[in-house]
């Protein structure tokens, strides 16, 4: 594939509008008489500006129509970044993640859920509950402060603590959730980030036999308020919660469930039955938006509500 050589040839002059032909649209690398594709800079260009899955498996025919359809398309996407950025600016005032989050927590209240907010930054031991030890796999990827505090990678401990106060304090099912950023060293891969924002919704006190139902449930709620529609449930395997229930869209994890009781369980002080779901928030949006990597809707200085801004 010529994904080497790259041309710098300019094919469009100051002001013009660059125009693709039509049969430009349908070529893909699919078609064996297709012998010139993206260079690896214009590919990566294509893809930082969100283009789709179809413009960026194209082919062409020989460099030169290459390189004139990538000025086109490269102008087409970065007027509607513009167009995004100046309806952000005039009409929304919040980019998705922040909406996201709203949404989420309004759908959540209506079923009950009580939000709660906890320290970013855990301790040690904490995690040695949640039996992530220094011979555990996860625990290179924490963000250490010192030796005994981190950034947390993961809400769980925090909320296992809520829960054995509030079990005292309130009837059951006890029915929480939280929506905060968790830090992990990632693969930063297409679907994966240091820094990302998760939502853990957890009910103690689930009957047994109601809990299968109530994980299909409470994704079903989730994914609704974020738009996504279609998805099944998954049983897999964790190297903390051991046999989990993922909810899947296609190939792609949106979530992980698990469910009570468990062998973590007793390190907390907790015996009754339980749900738990943890989303990525980025990576729904990512899902939602049909962009093709995660850092595009993410806390960033580089993208704002998931366009590129080096546009100009």
């Amino acid at each position: 594939m010529d994904r080497i050589d790259h041309t710098d040839s300019k094919f469009v002059q100051a002001g013009e509008t660059p125009v693709l032909p039509a049969t430009f649209m349908f070529l893909t690398r699919r078609d064996p008489s297709l012998s010139s594709f993206w260079t690896k800079v214009q590919y990566q260009r294509l893809k930082e500006l969100n283009a789709s899955g179809e413009q960026l498996e194209m082919g062409f025919s020989d460099a030169l129509s290459r390189d004139r359809a990538f000025q086109g398309i490269e102008h087409q996407l970065m007027s509607q970044g513009k167009r995004h950025l100046e309806q952000l600016r005039t009409v929304k005032h919040r980019p998705a993640l922040l909406e996201l989050e709203e949404k989420l927590a309004k759908a959540l209240h209506q079923q009950g859920f009580v939000q709660v907010v906890t320290p970013t930054i855990i301790t040690k031991s904490a995690l040695a509950k949640m039996t992530i030890g220094e011979d555990h796999p996860l625990f290179s990827q924490v963000f250490w402060l010192d030796g005994k505090k981190c950034l947390r990678p993961m809400l769980a401990p925090n909320l296992y603590t809520l829960w054995r106060e509030l079990e005292r304090l309130w009837d059951k099912p006890i029915r929480i959730f939280e929506i905060g950023t968790c830090y992990r060293k990632e693969s930063q891969g297409a679907q994966h980030l240091n820094e990302f924002t998760m939502l853990n919704l957890t009910e103690l006190g689930t009957p047994l036999e109601e809990r299968h139902q109530r994980l299909e449930d409470m994704a079903r709620w989730v994914l609704e308020a974020a738009g996504i529609r279609e998805f099944e449930l998954v049983t897999e395997s964790s190297v903390v919660y051991g046999d989990t229930v993922d909810v899947m869209k296609g190939d792609l994890e949106l979530a992980s469930g698990a469910m009570g009781p468990h062998f973590l369980d007793e390190k907390w002080e907790i015996f009754d039955p339980w749900v738990g779901l943890g989303f990525g928030l980025e990576r729904l949006l990512m899902i939602r938006e049909g962009t093709q990597h995660v850092q595009s809707m993410a806390r960033s200085l580089s993208y704002l509500d998931g366009v590129r801004l080096n546009i100009n």
